[in-house]
């Protein structure tokens, strides 16, 4: 048997969601060589599964007042450095008939101690503005919360990190640490793609995979104790509100509603789950975010739901917690020097939007242990736009298309208005860093998938279009399409009615009609037939 080739460098990173990648960014501007490893591709975790809202810090004022702080001061950071990536809406905080009127009254000076504006409305005022709150509402705040495109922050940090000499390594699993006394001598990883192990020589090794931060210490003998909650949310068909809106409470099942771009998101809920295999949204959790959430904003009673989905919170404490929401939302930085290891670190915990302050938090100490004296950059440094990562942002690609509209752009997408120049910009950059691209890969970088045909159409002309340029070959398309179908289907299992079953059940028709493939399987076929490969590639 061939020993598994080597790979060296100063700091292994494990984890490509919003830490990961920020501290890919920070290391790489400090001159630090670095590689980061993922075992599926960015922001395959929370990173990619929550509510895109960059904290004002409000929501945690009563009950967490550091995490209200952190949040409150790395807010305001992104928005100067990384401006590209930010929505400022701004936010509501609304209170309805039979919401406690003492925290209501209270909320305001939980806001001024932890530095965070909050401005009160007036009530006719803020509805004019905002009509879907409900009319019911008693208590409107203002404060400075905003939207925030976790997939194109985490993108751009990693093209930044990439282009200063950071190596990324997609579909990798950490599969084993080779110890030797206080030091862990090699990291051993499985490439998902091609069954081939390589060992990694790290100089320093920081374990910031999110929710599996707790399964990738025990394979280092290092246990840290964690809960996992998993939250769902809910996409609507088209946009509801223009800025952020709270509900003025304690922290809640469905008291949050993000203005999405084109769309708006609702949640979310906190369930605590004991393993992270198989988590997905519930038709249970999905009529119970309606409800809750229409006491606040009633259009949302009759309103359609394109899509649900749900992400696992890596929260810090004990697995023992009873509530999870009671678990704070603050972050924790282990460096396991009291289990005998002096190279590993675990960042965990935290926010969206506290990442750049954990990754400045790991590198320092990366930096520290390694004796690089150079300071961190991230909270002056802007955050460079990167061409092949603008396509995430919902309307971007409207504009491009609208402003050439070159006769050989091909609308690939009409919901989102993706055009065939956006998927061939993914797709080079893709392949200039040595991948393979799949039509997962252009759905995570772009908006083909995410309208309101869920991919029903978008993906097949967008296979068909790397069919043309000879990009996919033979039968690979099928499977493609059936792989991206599948996940498509899987979000939208807990909001199957109305309008929206109806374009489920088109979808269904299509995929069994034109691949003979039920949805529910949602697997490539083992043996297409040529004459579905043919259908794709016309």
């Amino acid at each position: 048997m061939n020993s598994p080739s080597l790979i060296q460098t100063q700091v292994l990173i494990i984890g490509g969601g919003v830490t990961g990648t920020a501290l890919a960014r920070d290391l790489a501007l400090r001159g630090v060589d670095c590689i980061l490893v993922e075992k599926d591709d960015i922001n395959a975790g929370a990173s990619g599964r929550n509510h895109g809202l960059l904290h004002s810090g409000a929501r945690y004022v009563a009950g967490d007042r550091e995490a209200a702080m952190e949040c409150r001061a790395e807010g305001e950071i992104l928005k100067r450095v990384a401006a590209q990536t930010i929505q400022d809406t701004g936010g509501y905080f609304v209170a309805v008939q039979g919401d406690d009127e003492r925290y209501i009254a209270d909320f305001p000076s939980y806001c001024a101690r932890s530095g965070i504006s909050a401005r009160a409305v007036d009530v006719a005022t803020a509805r004019a503005l905002e009509p879907a709150i409900s009319e019911r509402t008693i208590a409107v705040f203002e404060v400075p919360d905003a939207a925030i495109d976790p997939f194109r922050l985490s993108l751009e940090s990693m093209a930044q990190a990439s282009s200063l000499g950071a190596r990324l390594m997609r579909r990798s699993r950490v599969v084993g640490f080779e110890r030797e006394g206080r030091r862990i001598r090699a990291v051993r990883v499985l490439s998902l793609g091609g069954g081939t192990e390589v060992r990694i020589e790290a100089a320093q090794v920081v374990n910031a995979s999110g929710a599996w931060a707790r399964e990738v210490a025990l394979l280092a003998d290092a246990p840290i104790a964690m809960t996992y909650s998993k939250g769902t949310l809910l996409v609507t068909h088209t946009r509801l509100a223009h800025r952020v809106v709270n509900r003025l409470r304690r922290p809640g099942n469905a008291d949050i509603m993000m203005p999405g771009g084109t769309v708006s998101i609702v949640g979310t809920t906190s369930t605590r789950v004991d393993t992270l295999d198989d988590v997905h949204p519930t038709t249970v959790e999905a009529d119970l975010i309606v409800e809750e959430a229409a006491r606040m904003l009633p259009t949302l009673a009759t309103t359609r739901f394109i899509r649900a989905y749900a992400g696992v919170r890596p929260l810090l404490g004990s697995a023992g917690a009873a509530d999870s929401r009671a678990v704070s939302r603050g972050f924790a930085l282990f460096d396991h020097e009291d289990q005998g290891l002096d190279n590993l670190a675990t960042i965990t915990g935290g926010k969206l939007t506290t990442c750049r302050l954990m990754a400045e938090r790991a590198a320092d100490l990366v930096c520290r242990r390694l004796g690089v004296t150079r300071p961190c950059l991230t909270a002056t440094t802007p955050l460079p736009v990167s061409p092949e990562c603008e396509w995430t942002a919902p309307g971007h690609s409207a504009r491009e298309w609208i402003r050439s509209h070159r006769p050989d752009d091909t609308l690939l997408c009409e919901c989102e208005m993706v055009p065939g120049s956006a998927v061939d910009a993914i797709y080079a950059a893709l392949r200039s860093a040595g991948d393979t691209p799949t039509l997962t890969d252009i759905g995570l970088r772009s908006r083909v998938g995410k309208g309101a045909c869920q991919g029903g159409f978008c993906a097949v002309r967008t296979v068909a279009h790397l069919y043309q340029r000879g990009d996919f070959q033979a039968r690979r398309g099928l499977g493609e399409i059936l792989d991206f179908f599948g996940e498509r289907w899987r979000g939208q299992h807990a909001v199957l009615w109305g309008e929206q079953l109806a374009q489920a059940e088109l979808m269904e028709a299509l995929h069994c009609g034109l691949f003979g493939e039920e949805l529910r399987g949602a697997k490539p076929l083992a043996d297409p037939t040529a004459d579905a490969a043919d259908a794709v590639s016309r």
